[in-house]
């Protein structure tokens, strides 16, 4: 059994097959075989079983047993007439039907048969079903297996609850709790359905649930329904950033016991969940009817009927027939009505209105449009070559607003005008258009011209002016010297030979002619013509000739003119065909796209839902909710951009506007929001999940609190008289922070002394207060030079001192005077009595000053801030350092918090932080040649290497990818993570040991997932500690490096 994404297989016992175009187009899709007839032959010997035909059409040497004809075609019956495409699963079981023995393949049907109606009688679950949860039990067990891993996380969830809180009435997020991003995709694009939302908010189990226990199946719908009724109530009222799907996806994987793995589909999934709706609103729908047909309202708002209607070898055929979601070809097609188009029309539809024909075809026409209308874009199709699924990545275009009219059943007749005038305007643009190309490729050879080109540059070479002579004879004197050329020679032989200095006569300077070297010499001679021109013309022949070349060009230029101008009438024709009022009445509007990014059978999944009341479409990627654009809908979901496009389409009903209409009070008339929407159970279980997430902030505050309490206390205890420093001792590294209130490293006493020197040569006689003053001048008007200099990059002066970071950045007056007293403050200056004298004054200066003149608040954040600078430099001087020793591993960790911190630091001003994009080019290619060293040990195959290349890529590369991706606009980031995923994407059509291939498979969706959150890091990397004098000194060694080393594009 084929089991591709995207593709699903029909196989619901004991119901009837279905008609047949649905499953030709299925079995073209799964097998990528085109041959209608040996698609059709496959059904007939298979009785209309789609696994036996997708295994005839497959096996080399298989002998098919020819079944009756009449056994596949019949019209539906009443009641069975829903039409479900599932995904199944094969049987364990097997037989082998590659031989000739055609008992093998009847004990085959007979044990499939067999196997699924008994389990069907035993569970009430069929195979789909059970194949169904094989898939989310991986993806169960797949987060598990997350939260055992022994090895340390690089990233990790915020422990800030202020990060994870619901900004204003910002749309709820769902957390991806193990490759469930297709959970995600569909139960957002459905909760966003008002009518939806609240038949699930409002559902009530059946009084008598209890005494239900008739089949596993109705023991798993009523308990799913109850956590989605959780989910969605969370997803309405929840003070949380994102919520927690876990219990609903815990429901699901309960109800089936396997052990495959692989990431569910979403059109499978989306199948699945409304199956599974469907039977509960069944349960209810019974329990309440009063003597009439129990309507379901997951039928009436997602299933539709049309009418198939066909010839079959001169036998016509008619079936009504229901849908869920309808299926569509992508490959071939321009837009989604050339889909729909297509799969409204099968075969010779001449045959359908003609008599004792032995054509065969058939078209669709919806006779009951569904309020919700899901389009399902087959985006995949099997390789017969390399025995496996590939992804399409063709563009289709698809409209805002979708109108129906010509596939309903109704406009049958004017459609089919239509469709008959469109085929006949085709048909005559191709004509125009294979008479306009005889125009702009003209010529016989194999480089052809515009004509009217031709004609011009017929009419330039008559219009030229004569020559006399020969291209060769014109050379004169720069010809070859007698004798050394033969004179049967031919001039391109000449040409490519060239004269040789020895074949020159030797003359003098005066004497000797100009040689041409048209490969040595630039300029032209002057002698020599331009073009090629006419040897012998007369004024008659150059005016006859002249007069037609201009009237033959002007009449190639207006008939070129009218062909395309009537192209283009023609075009525009049909695309305004169906624009007239009578086919404008069934309008559809757009309400979600689901997107996959990624290969066949691995991706990652967002949706893109419109906001009907706010008039704009949003983003849903997991946790992540953004405001988002019809422009960047465009982008990520026609394809042919990157590797993304949509995969399955939502429309509504324009004028049914209840599917998307708020609900109302009935006695204020005010519209209900909110919790007012919820029922009051439902009401109360948001409550108390509120509450705990609220004391979760109140911790929060509390311990916050705390640690402020503690630093408080410890900042008001008295420090001892610090004695004098003993000296340094030469390269011996000094603490980036010292136990001083503001942190002045005891490089400043230098710069301190200098300035009181100064002073006390200008002003000998003056006491310390007015010296001090002097100095404070002094050391400002010194640092105010230094931050209005224009350095080269190796020199940041902002590093030798906070005051210049304080005045390129306008730090407020006050905080700068605080400062330099600060610094003339420092007990490093207790080591004379003159400079004790003036440390003295300033320490008592600082004590004078009121807390309402300086705001010692605002003063610390200046002053973090400027830590906080500082540490980025050293992460970008570590990182920088590590880089250019090719240790990639080390950089890279240093480079992203460097990134990180900056771009911290830049929001609040220019001249906060470092350059964005020297960072941003280093972090990236740190993370591009680990990519490619992790490529390159698992190309070798190596258990050993393989799995370090793994560790690597999930360790490292993957958990930075959020990093790059989160600013679009940052294009080449973008690129950067398109290249590494291409890179392993690439071995996908690859011959690979099976191990291998299991641990691509297992990683490639973390590669590809595109979610955009970014998570903290556990810890940041161990810093060094410089004194100032050496941090500047290094990081201008390896600026100077960087200006001398090739920026690789940067």
């Amino acid at each position: 059994m084929l089991l591709v994404p995207g593709v699903t297989l029909q196989r619901r016992h004991p119901r009837p097959p279905k008609h047949q175009q649905t499953f030709l187009n299925q079995l073209r899709e799964i097998t990528g075989i085109n041959d209608i007839q040996v698609l059709q032959q496959a059904l007939k010997d298979s009785n209309g079983n789609l696994e036996l035909a997708v295994a005839f059409l497959t096996a080399k040497n298989a002998k098919v047993p020819q079944l009756e004809e009449a056994t596949y075609y019949q019209t539906a019956l009443p009641g069975n007439d829903r039409y479900i495409s599932v995904g199944s699963q094969a049987d364990t079981n097997v037989i082998d039907l590659t031989g000739d023995d055609k008992d093998d393949l009847q004990r085959a049907i007979a044990l499939s048969l067999e196997e699924s109606n008994r389990a069907f009688r035993e569970t009430g679950i069929t195979d789909e079903e059970q194949a169904i949860s094989r898939v989310l039990e991986a993806s169960i067990a797949e987060n598990k297996a997350s939260l055992k891993r022994t090895h340390p996380e690089v990233w990790s969830d915020s422990p800030n609850p202020y990060d994870r809180k619901r900004q204003d009435n910002c749309p709820v997020g769902l957390k991806n709790v193990g490759n469930t991003c297709w959970f995600s995709a569909v139960i957002q694009s459905l909760f966003n359905l008002l009518e939806f939302r609240r038949l699930v908010l409002n559902f009530n189990p059946p009084a008598n649930a209890q005494d239900l226990p008739r089949n596993q199946k109705e023991h798993r719908n009523l308990p799913f329904m109850r956590e989605l009724r959780y989910l969605f109530a969370l997803l309405v009222g929840s003070k949380r950033k994102y919520v927690d799907p876990s219990r609903a996806v815990e429901i699901l994987k309960d109800a089936f016991k396997s052990n495959d793995s692989q990431q569910q589909d979403v059109s499978e999934f989306t199948h699945k969940l409304l199956d599974w709706l469907e039977d509960a609103f069944q349960i209810k729908a019974e329990e309440e009817r009063d003597g009439e047909k129990p309507k379901n309202p997951m039928v009436e708002l997602f299933y539709g009927r049309f009418l198939a209607v066909g010839v079959l070898e001169g036998k016509k055929f008619e079936n009504t027939e229901m849908f869920g979601q309808y299926p569509l070809q992508v490959n071939g097609f321009k837009d989604l009505h050339e889909c729909l188009e297509a799969a409204m029309i099968e075969g010779e539809i001449e045959s359908l209105h003609s008599e004792n024909s032995a054509k065969s075809g058939q078209e669709h026409w919806f006779t009951e449009l569904p309020p919700v209308l899901t389009f399902e874009l087959s985006r995949f199709e099997f390789n017969q070559a390399l025995g496996r699924p590939e992804k399409i990545h063709n563009k289709l275009e698809f409209p805002p607003i979708l109108y129906l009219d010509r596939y309903m059943h109704k406009n049958r007749e004017i459609t089919r005008i239509k469709r008959d005038e469109i085929k006949r305007l085709k048909e005559y643009l191709t004509v125009l258009q294979q008479r306009l190309e005889r125009y702009l490729s003209y010529g016989s050879g194999p480089k052809r011209f515009p004509l009217v080109d031709v004609l011009q540059y017929a009419l330039e070479f008559a219009s030229s002016k004569p020559v006399c002579t020969s291209p060769v004879d014109d050379l004169g004197a720069s010809a070859p010297a007698s004798g050394t050329v033969p004179a049967q020679t031919s001039p391109s032989t000449i040409e490519q030979q060239g004269p040789s200095s020895s074949d020159v006569p030797s003359t003098s300077p005066v004497q000797r002619s100009v040689i041409h070297k048209p490969f040595t010499q630039s300029r032209i001679p002057p002698d020599l013509p331009m073009h090629p021109a006419p040897r012998h013309i007369t004024e008659e022949e150059l005016s006859v000739l002249e007069g037609c070349l201009h009237r033959w060009r002007t009449e190639v230029e207006n008939d070129t003119r009218d062909l395309q101008e009537s192209i283009s009438r023609i075009h525009r024709t049909i695309e305004l065909m169906y624009s007239d009022k009578t086919m404008v009445q069934v309008p559809y509007r757009l309400h979600a796209v689901l997107v996959h990014e990624g290969q066949a059978n691995a991706g990652h999944y967002w949706a893109y839902i419109y906001d009907h009341h706010q008039n704009r479409w949003m983003k849903y990627n997991d946790i992540s909710v953004t405001k988002s654009t019809w422009e960047e809908l465009e982008r990520d979901s026609f394809g042919g951009y990157r590797n993304a496009s949509a995969y399955c389409l939502m429309y509504i009903n324009d004028k049914e506007q209840y599917l998307i209409q708020e609900e109302f009070n009935k006695e204020t008339g005010q519209m209900l929001v909110g919790m007012d929407t919820l029922p009051s159970d439902l009401r109360d279980y948001v409550k108390e999940d509120n509450k705990r997430f609220e004391k979760e902030l109140e911790e929060w505050d509390a311990e916050l609190a705390q640690k402020a309490q503690q630093e408080k206390l410890l900042s008001q205890i008295p420090r001892a008289p610090a004695p004098s420093p003993a000296p340094v001792q030469a390269g011996e590294p000094e603490y980036l922070e010292q136990p001083s209130r503001t942190d002045i490293s005891k490089h400043l006493k230098e710069d301190s002394v200098q300035a009181i020197n100064k002073a006390l040569a200008e002003q000998e006689d003056r006491g310390p207060e007015a010296i001090m003053d002097t100095a404070i001048k002094l050391e400002y008007t010194r640092l105010l030079k230094l931050a209005q200099e224009d350095p080269p990059p190796e020199c940041d002066y902002r590093l030798r001192h906070a005051i210049v970071y304080f005045i390129q950045n306008q730090a407020p007056k006050k905080i700068i005077e605080r400062t330099l007293l600060e610094q003339f403050g420092d007990h490093n200056l207790s080591f004379d009595e003159r400079c004790r004298n003036i440390m003295k004054v300033a320490q008592a200066k600082l004590e004078m000053i009121k807390p309402d003149e300086v705001n010692m608040e605002e003063y610390e954040r200046w002053h973090q801030d400027y830590r906080h600078f500082r540490e980025t430099t050293m992460f970008l001087m570590v990182g920088l350092e590590f880089f250019q020793k090719k240790s990639y591993m080390e950089a890279l960790l240093y480079l992203i918090y460097a990134y990180q911190n900056n771009k911290e630091l830049l929001s609040k001003g220019p001249y906060r932080g470092h350059d964005e994009e020297l960072i941003s080019h280093y972090r990236r290619e740190c993370l591009l040649k680990l990519n490619e060293h992790a490529a390159a040990l698992f190309e070798s195959g190596d258990d050993q290497e393989v799995n370090n290349g793994l560790i690597i890529m999930n360790e490292l590369i993957v958990p930075c990818l959020p990093l790059l991706l989160v600013d679009e606009m940052e294009e080449k980031d973008i690129v950067a993570v398109e290249d590494m995923r291409n890179r392993w994407c690439s071995y996908l059509g690859q011959e690979m040991e099976p191990n291998l291939q299991e641990k691509l498979t297992d990683f490639l969706p973390k590669l590809l997932d595109c979610s955009t959150e970014i998570k903290g890091f556990n810890d940041p990397p161990k810093l060094p500690s410089y004194s100032t004098h050496e941090l500047c000194e290094r990081y201008a060694r390896i600026m100077l490096s960087l200006s001398r080393t090739p920026a690789d594009g940067r």
